[in-house]
């Protein structure tokens, strides 16, 4: 007969970051351990609660007593139980004695062994059957293991206070108070952390006083609403304070990042939200400033209006309900005042000074030790930029002048209070210094994409920046000698690397990967600690390209038949996969991807490579001759398709070929012994796989 568990652990106030991490290893600890003493029946399943003050879960379909268990235990190797004269040897007889205490038996004699192949050589086993084990003791295995292996950042000691166990140390995240284990309506007696399981728990710290018991599992919730004002499950309460929030915004935006939301739901038991204001005089402030303050500081929620202007009211969730909740908000309003001063100070105090006036300053900032500072790293990325703009036709002084200013905002007062605002407030003070919207815009885009996913450069000045700084750092970082190793990448080059890929191929840059690394090398010269990584960099790159294609669903033989030819410019990857993916899906495809392929061979073991071109006097064979006319007619059309880009066009007017190809192979030796006729029809194939492979490699796409 199965029942329902539950265990619940009270405690002092638990850290709110990692409260929900806690929560799902404590029941799933829980949950495991008993499913692999088979204390489980099919379709048990686990409930996780975590709230500011306790880990709980709740597990249907739980045994008193788990199943009995057939288990077949190797002795011992024949050839050592055994001696000349094939009797017990004496390790047999220890080996089984040892076996009887372990198992219960009073005795275990060898011709209860079974004798059994194993492996290369015989060996005796023992069948018995296993005794199912009480719920108590699997509970309290399973409880121990999943305390130990919780995701703790730092664990407390402190001394019991009461109890059998009082005065002893205990060392867990926060000091415990009580223990619940109930199955069914019984108690189940465990003991961790020197407490004994009851039925009893604690509400809510002020909306409930005294003792509450828990009559059974399935009462857990209902109880601890109802008498302890407590909501138990970590994601109902996160949705009820989701559904507040949105109810007291209004016709107004409510920004609720959901780390934040997490944070909250881990910070109140029974969340009510209340709506706040702070003085317009603050509006002034750029915006993202106060956001910051408020979300980081306080753990408050902003308002906008539709158009994403920010508004001087806020909600706060509270972790009390009171009819009365003006000395709430009042305290609430007068503890975020000093938060928005600061922001105001700082950003009034910013703008008495330049960004490029704090550029030398960047000389006292160290970038790393062999590459210099941060004076010169700009420099270096300045050159590039100019570089990248000027490849790309776009203004070259705004690019210059966008990377000298795009670092300077890490020397102001706000940046240094809240760094994630780097780039965010470049801008707003480089448009305060009155510099170009351009300029201004390559200080904050040129971190983009700072993740997957993220919205690359939309300025030109911004791309150029943005591709600068990203090449700088990858050639920069490599060419030292720090290249990612396994899952390590503290310079973040694998997102570096995206970065560039992204902005090239999405945004079609005509730039080729060989002559940006080249520029990006050239800023380092002079340095001694360097070495030129080119080729490991474009390969690290062409790699993740690689991934990055993946995600956009081609298969892996599509991707390599563009990628293994490396092409230098990735503006038309895209229009070339479509074309890959269009062509392997005509009939001719599989037999002309085998044939390119046999070609690719053929050519490779050409000592010295093909010499000369397609003599029309030396074609002698029919199937020769009807390919390398094929060829001739359809040559013009598949180089105009080509020119225009229409890599699809090109790939399926070389489908016609399948038949001719597929009659010179078999009609046709290749290798002849007259060494005029070998060479003719090596070059023959040589214009052929120039043809085929114009657009990618289609010998890839062959099984």
């Amino acid at each position: 007969m199965t029942q329902t568990l539950l265990v619940e652990l009270l405690t002092e106030e638990l850290p709110p970051k990692v409260l929900a991490k806690l929560g799902d290893a404590f029941a799933n600890g829980i949950f495991n351990g008993l499913k692999s003493r088979d204390f489980l029946e099919e379709g048990a399943a686990a409930t996780a609660y975590a709230t500011p003050r306790r880990l709980a879960v709740s597990i249907s379909k739980v045994r008193a007593t788990s199943l009995d268990k057939a288990i077949r235990e190797k002795v011992l190797p024949v050839s050592v139980a055994l001696d000349a004269e094939g009797r017990p040897s004496a390790p047999l007889v220890k080996k089984l004695a040892a076996l009887a205490a372990q198992v219960g038996a009073t005795v275990i004699t060898p011709d209860q062994l079974e004798r059994a192949q194993d492996g290369k050589a015989e060996s005796f086993f023992y069948n018995y059957t296993a005794k199912g084990g009480a719920l108590q003791t699997g509970l309290q295995a399973a409880l121990e293991e999943s305390v130990a292996k919780l995701p703790i950042p730092k664990l407390m000691s402190y001394q019991r206070q009461h109890g059998r166990d009082a005065g002893n140390t205990v060392h867990f995240v926060r000091p415990a108070h009580r223990l619940i284990a109930l199955h069914g309506a019984s108690v189940v007696p465990l003991n961790i952390l020197g407490l004994d399981a009851d039925k009893i728990t604690q509400g809510h710290r002020f909306l409930s006083q005294g003792a509450i018991a828990v009559d059974s599992p399935e009462a857990y919730v209902e109880t601890l609403i109802s008498k302890g004002k407590v909501i138990p499950g970590f994601t109902e309460r996160k949705e009820k304070i989701r559904l507040d929030l949105l109810g007291k915004a209004g016709d107004d935006k409510v920004l609720m990042p959901e780390a934040l939301l997490d944070e909250v739901t881990a910070l109140v038991e029974w969340p009510v939200v209340y709506e706040c204001k702070f003085d317009d005089q603050f509006l002034a402030v750029p915006q993202e400033c106060l956001i910051l303050t408020m979300q980081t500081n306080q753990k408050y929620f902003a308002l906008t209006d539709a158009n994403g202007k920010l508004r001087s009211r806020f909600l706060i969730v509270s972790n009390l309900e009171t009819s009365n909740p003006q000395h709430i908000i009042q305290g609430n309003e007068r503890v975020v005042r000093p938060r928005l001063s600061d922001a105001k100070f700082f950003f009034e105090q910013d703008k008495k000074k330049s960004l490029a006036d704090r550029v030398p300053l960047l000389a006292n900032v160290v970038y790393h030790n062999k590459l210099g500072n941060q004076l010169q790293r700009t420099e270096r990325v300045q050159a590039l930029a100019g570089a990248i703009a000027k490849l790309l036709g776009n203004d070259v002084a705004l690019a210059e002048r966008g990377a000298l200013l795009a670092k300077t905002d890490l020397l102001t007062d706000m940046v240094g209070e809240f760094p994630e605002l780097q780039g965010i407030m470049g801008a707003y003070y480089a448009r305060h210094d009155g510099e170009p919207d351009e300029v201004a815009l390559a200080a904050s885009e040129h971190y983009q994409p700072r993740f997957a996913g993220d919205a690359l450069p939309v300025s030109a000045t911004g791309t150029a920046v943005a591709l600068a700084d990203k090449l700088e750092t990858l050639v920069g970082i490599w060419g030292i000698g720090l290249q990612p190793t396994g899952d390590k990448d503290p310079f973040a080059l694998r997102r570096h690397a995206l970065g560039v890929l992204r902005m090239l191929v999405e945004k079609r840059l005509p730039l080729a990967i060989p002559a940006l690394l080249q520029v990006a090398v050239a800023q380092f010269a002079g340095n001694g600690n360097f070495k030129d990584p080119s080729a490991d960099v474009s390969a690290f790159l062409f790699d993740r390209l690689r991934g990055l294609l993946r995600e956009r669903n081609y298969s892996p033989n599509e991707i390599e038949a563009v990628v293994a030819q490396q092409p230098e410019v990735l503006d038309n990857i895209t229009e070339r996969l479509d074309a890959v993916q269009a062509f392997a899906a005509l009939p001719e495809a599989e037999a002309l991807a085998a044939a390119n392929k046999r070609i690719t061979n053929i050519l490779k073991k050409i000592e010295g490579g093909v010499t000369g071109t397609v003599q029309n006097g030396l074609l002698r064979e029919a199937a020769e001759q009807a390919l390398y006319s094929a060829m001739l007619l359809l040559k013009p059309q598949v180089d105009a398709a080509y020119a225009q880009g229409n890599f699809s066009g090109a790939l399926k007017a070389l489908a016609q070929l399948r038949q001719n190809v597929d009659a010179f192979f078999n009609d046709v030796m290749v290798n002849a012994e007259d060494e005029q006729l070998r060479n003719n029809r090596q070059a023959l194939l040589a214009e052929l796989h120039q043809m085929l492979n114009q657009v990618a490699d289609i010998s890839k796409l062959a099984a």
